[in-house]
């Protein structure tokens, strides 16, 4: 069995912040009355949350751990809840992101950047979502 330890990601973090920050200004600058300040402050508290949540990792639904066990991948909530991923789920990889679908009720995916691991974990992690294995 292979755990991955995941870290914050203050990158990540000021990415959401400035994306929410900068559609809360569209908000103002498109309604400038009372509704659009009303708006834009409820747009930029999402993002707020998104980063805590998401890239922070302080939030008990926050993604904590992966363990990855023979193709199988179980994800570890702050709260203590195990999410399993499903084994022949969709799974989006890039160089700097990885994204793969919890399932589930509420449809939950799981974000992991390349800051949140060292460059080898981050690689080993990759590997596995695209090919359902871990290299030897």
């Amino acid at each position: 069995m292979i755990r991955f330890e995941l870290a914050p990601s203050p990158a990540l973090a000021a990415a959401i912040v400035l994306a929410h920050g900068l559609a809360a200004l569209a908000a103002w600058t498109a309604l400038p009355e009372l509704s659009g300040i009303l708006l834009a402050f409820a747009l930029a508290a999402l993002g707020v949350a998104a980063a805590w949540s998401r890239a922070l990792l302080r939030a008990r639904g926050s993604l904590r751990a992966i363990e990855l066990e023979g193709g199988k991948a179980v994800f570890e909530l702050a709260g203590g809840a195990r999410m399993q991923a499903p084994a022949g789920g969709r799974r989006y990889v890039a160089r700097h992101l990885l994204a793969v679908p919890l399932g589930g009720p509420l449809g939950r995916t799981a974000l992991v950047t390349a800051d949140m691991l060292r460059p080898g974990e981050f690689r080993r992690l990759r590997i596995w979502a695209l090919w359902n294995r871990q290299p030897a």
